[in-house]
């Protein structure tokens, strides 16, 4: 496959060259970095951590809603069913499934979604209006007292607006049916803010069995104050059916058995809904901090999905139901001590957080044409949490402070299930220390030095189960919290004016990974691992209207252990090795505004003896905006510029198609969406 490497840059040296010649495009002699991160010296604790403002939200186009976590630098979002499902993530050396290992919140609410039914760790980010996010802080790595489950890879905590400067009214049409209003505004009750929004979208998408996707979006917020003193009260609601076109092995399409939008099993698909009311409470003063959130969530998911065709039942076909009706709800506090620690500057946080999940009833179900023919398993859940952290920062020197932090972790998993043999309660405890160090600044150079365990939750049926429930054979119960340890070593520096630069090496150690399982469409716990990478990024403000941005991320995973009894290699199938992106934003040039985007998500092993490998996937994205009138604009959004045959993701298992006389080991793969064109309406009120 020919890298379209040189035309990506020479489009991209043709923006910056018509930018360049324009009235004012000349270099200023001191330019503030900012606007799109906030990632200025003496900001955050690691050379990994940083946050991602409205301005650059606003600006880069979004295929699809969960691909706001691409803000996050070295993170990679694809997508290999419906839209209506989660998405599938990448990070530092990990093929994240749908969330593990990686935590989201909104608003100090969790999206990951434990022992749930399709996948451990789900995020789905659908019922998310990305126009009112205002900011996004992500952090990697297990150095964190605050971060608790699923944040060994990293987090992001994803702020949203409490007020609009005005209303927003805003009409999308796309290729391939694809239709998106949003009404969006605010407005003064007594002393506070009240901002409300409603997104209803559709769309068939390229797929030979159309989509016929229906997402309806819905929120009220209350607030008062400012981010430090004040509150917010926020309700938000979503609901989402599909068809989905699931990924197709390589030899049907090879054949010509199947299109490249086509499907093997055209009546895939699912449906959803998500409810939540939250709550976040912040009093500030100059000697301590004090902030409360607590939240509620309602939601369910019906997915239909059929991955190995006919391997197992070639009579009605492998088709199966991933079922859940779940009611969570949780809270986190912590307070704030502003001070002094034997005459040293000390700042000192005290936490904890709590989250019970109900389940009733998750379950996986034998289905053809979406019609019941078995039930697999059914339980019932419940599962408790809670954690309790401190951390404590003390300025040893003007050029020296240090982080100490312990977090504490204990859970409760009770399962009824429709085998008695996998029913049962456990409980486990985990303790995680955190050390950083932070030296500088000298010439606008800081470095930092992060070390911390961390862990992950398994799915609770895992840690009660003693028979396989498709199987019938005995298994052994996973270990309820997994734990994690990593350490980093990283530089930012902001010595190049206008350039703000940041380097981070790293490693990260896993007790247990968690890996893909074809036929079932699930995870499994499997042999304890090992990463490690550089990341390298990149902002660069060459005016206030023209920005650059690029981010270099390399990793190696391989498993510690290695049987030859049972194991093939030590490659980690499906980890990340290579992950590259680079935009161009032009701002307000007159009437006009741009965006430019480039995406490279490189080769991955499928295998655990690295024998077959998937192909890289480049992509390139753009926005051309225009000002009409003053609260007009029009936005013309291009995905996928150059019309790329690429996949979105790849997997290697055996799967059995129609006719075929047995089983066949087969690259697996949903192709990237073609070039796609969407035009914007939106207009201020």
């Amino acid at each position: 496959m020919r890298s379209p490497l040189p035309r990506v840059l020479f489009a991209l040296a043709g923006s910056v060259a018509v930018v360049a010649s324009a009235q004012d495009a000349t270099l200023l002699p001191d330019v503030t970095v900012s606007g799109h991160y906030d990632n200025a010296i003496s900001t955050s604790d690691a050379a990994s951590e940083g946050a991602v403002t409205a301005r650059l939200i606003e600006s880069r186009p979004l295929l699809r809603p969960g691909e706001i976590l691409e803000f996050v630098p070295g993170v990679i979002v694809t997508q290999h069913s419906g839209d209506g499902k989660a998405n599938q993530y990448f990070l530092r050396g990990f093929n994240l499934d749908h969330g593990t290992d990686f935590a989201s919140f909104v608003d100090g609410m969790p999206v990951n979604m434990r022992s749930h039914a399709h996948g451990q760790g789900y995020s789905d980010l659908n019922f998310l209006i990305p126009e009112l996010v205002d900011r996004i802080a992500y952090r990697k790595g297990p150095y964190f007292a605050e971060d608790g489950d699923f944040a060994s890879a990293g987090s992001a905590r994803m702020a949203l607006k409490n007020r609009l400067q005005q209303g927003l009214a805003s009409l999308t049409l796309g290729e391939r049916g694809y239709r998106r209003m949003l009404a969006a505004d605010s407005t003064r009750v007594g002393d506070s803010s009240l901002l409300y929004a409603i997104e209803a979208g559709a769309a068939d998408g390229p797929w030979e069995s159309p989509e016929r996707f229906k997402r309806l979006n819905a929120l009220l917020r209350l607030s008062s104050g400012t981010s430090q003193n004040g509150f917010s009260l926020t309700a938000m609601a979503y609901s989402a059916k599909w068809n989905a076109t699931d990924q197709i092995p390589r030899r049907a399409l090879d054949s010509g058995a199947v299109g490249r939008y086509g499907a093997v099993d055209a009546t895939d698909g699912g449906e959803t809904a998500r409810y939540s009311l939250s709550w976040n409470f912040r009093r500030q003063s100059a000697e301590t901090a004090f902030e409360f959130h607590a939240y509620a969530v309602r939601s369910r998911l019906d997915l239909f999905s059929n991955f190995t065709y006919a391997l197992d039942d070639p009579v009605n076909g492998d088709q199966f139901l991933q079922s859940e009706r779940r009611s969570l709800a949780g809270f986190g506090t912590s307070h704030t001590w502003f001070g002094n620690l034997a005459g040293l500057a000390s700042t000192t946080r005290l936490g904890g957080q709590g989250r019970f999940d109900k389940l009733s009833p998750v379950g996986l179900y034998a289905t053809a044409a979406r019609s019941l023919l078995a039930t697999t398993r059914e339980d019932r859940i419940g599962q408790g949490s809670l954690g309790l952290f401190v951390e404590n920062t003390l300025q040893w020197h003007e050029k020296l402070r240090s982080i100490v932090g312990l977090r504490y972790d204990r859970y409760r998993f009770k399962v009824s299930s429709d085998n008695p043999a996998n029913a049962g309660s456990v409980s486990d405890g985990i303790a995680s220390p955190k050390l950083s160090f932070i030296l500088g600044p000298w010439a606008r150079t800081e470095f930092f030095a992060n070390l911390g365990r961390g862990f992950h939750s398994n799915d609770a049926r895992g840690t009660t189960q003693t028979i396989a429930p498709k199987s019938g054979l005995a298994t052994t119960p996973v270990t309820p919290l997994v734990r994690t340890r990593g350490f980093e070593l990283g530089v930012r520096s902001e010595a190049i004016n206008g350039l703000q630069s940041s380097l981070a090496l790293w490693r990260l150690d896993i007790d247990s990974e968690l890996l893909f399982v074809g036929d079932a469409g699930e995870t499994e716990p499997s042999r304890a691992s090992k990463r490690s990478g550089i990341e390298w990024n990149n902002r660069y403000v060459a005016t206030p209207r023209l920005a650059f941005d690029l981010d270099v991320a390399v990793s190696r995973a391989r498993f510690r252990s290695f049987d030859p009894a049972t194991d093939l290699g030590s490659h980690v199938p499906g980890a990340l090795e290579k992950a590259v992106s680079f935009g161009v934003s032009v701002r307000e040039r007159g009437p006009w505004s741009g965006h430019l985007h480039w995406r490279y998500l490189g080769p991955r092993p499928l295998i655990d003896d690295n024998s077959v490998r998937s192909a890289s996937t480049s992509l390139v994205h753009a926005r051309v905006g225009y000002r009409v009138l003053a609260n007009t604009r029009v936005s013309l959004d291009v995905f996928n510029l150059f019309n790329r045959k690429a996949s979105d993701i790849d997997y290697y298992y055996q799967s059995r198609l129609r006719g075929e006389v047995a089983g066949v080991n087969d690259v697996h793969f949903h192709p990237v969406e073609p070039r796609t064109v969407r035009l914007t309406l939106s207009t201020g009120f």
